[in-house]
């Protein structure tokens, strides 16, 4: 039989963001750099860190994504994410724990139209020819501090983005929902290269992520180029088995 989720639901409450406008128009990013780096987690917290609409991958995956935007509608901005490797049916997602973002305009967007749970802190993401370096840092603590070593040079079409699900609360007809917010971004990518994933600070904690952290490296990528933010057209009950959880806006 197949596992899904078994989070509880309770324990998101309130704080998560509410989305005003689920039908909102894309957002266009420029000049984007966006490293991913990919890492197997302990299969002993796999089911307890997704929501019954989901099922695990197998083994279960952690994935450490840091964009930093040049251009946008608010100005520059850079976000770091910290997902968990998921399908929702047979599609493979990546099931969004937490974030951090250094504008407060970005953070804005992002929580009312697409449902990230962002806060500010600071974040940078630094290219350099040996290495592609991000880290967050809050309040004077570091909270994340990764890299892809080693780059080398590929083609943008081997690298694929998994769409997010964004838990979030929803106004629609008039009614507060509570859903995942499916985010499917498209990457119009101008540059790739890929290198081997290295953390060295790790918050469990400040990331939501108790007792699960990136342990086994599998892969690590950047790329340049545009990423859209787009109108978001489906979206997915937490509460239900998979198969029956998708809704289309």
């Amino acid at each position: 039989m197949p596992l899904v989720g078994t989070f509880d639901l309770s324990e998101y409450g309130d704080s998560k963001p509410l989305v005003l406008e689920p039908n909102t128009e894309p957002w266009e990013l420029r000049g984007a750099g966006h490293l991913q780096l990919m890492f197997e987690i302990d299969d002993t917290e796999m089911l307890d860190l997704l929501p019954a609409a989901l099922h695990p991958t197998i083994p279960p995956t952690m994935l450490i994504n840091v964009l930093h935007v040049s251009e946008s509608s608010v100005g520059p901005f850079t976000l770091a994410e910290v997902r968990i490797g998921c399908r929702s049916g047979g599609r493979p997602r990546a099931f969004l724990v937490d974030g951090y973002c250094d504008s407060a305009a970005a953070i804005s967007e992002l929580r009312s139209r697409w449902g990230y749970p962002v806060k500010e802190a600071e974040v940078v993401l630094e290219a350099r020819h040996y290495q592609v370096m991000a880290k967050v840092t809050r309040r004077g603590k570091v909270l994340l501090d990764c890299s892809l070593e080693d780059p080398e040079a590929i083609n943008g079409g081997d690298i694929q983005y998994l769409p997010n699900m964004n838990f979030a609360r929803m106004k629609r007809d008039g009614a507060e929902l509570v859903r995942l917010i499916q985010v499917d971004a498209d990457y119009a990518i101008t540059k790739a290269d890929r290198g081997k994933p290295l953390v060295r600070v790790f918050d469990e904690e400040d990331w939501g992520t108790v007792g699960v952290k990136p342990q086994w490296p599998v892969s690590a990528s950047y790329t340049e180029g545009t990423v859209t933010l787009p109108r978001v057209r489906y979206v997915v009950n937490p509460a239900l088995q998979p198969m029956e959880a998708v809704e289309t806006l």
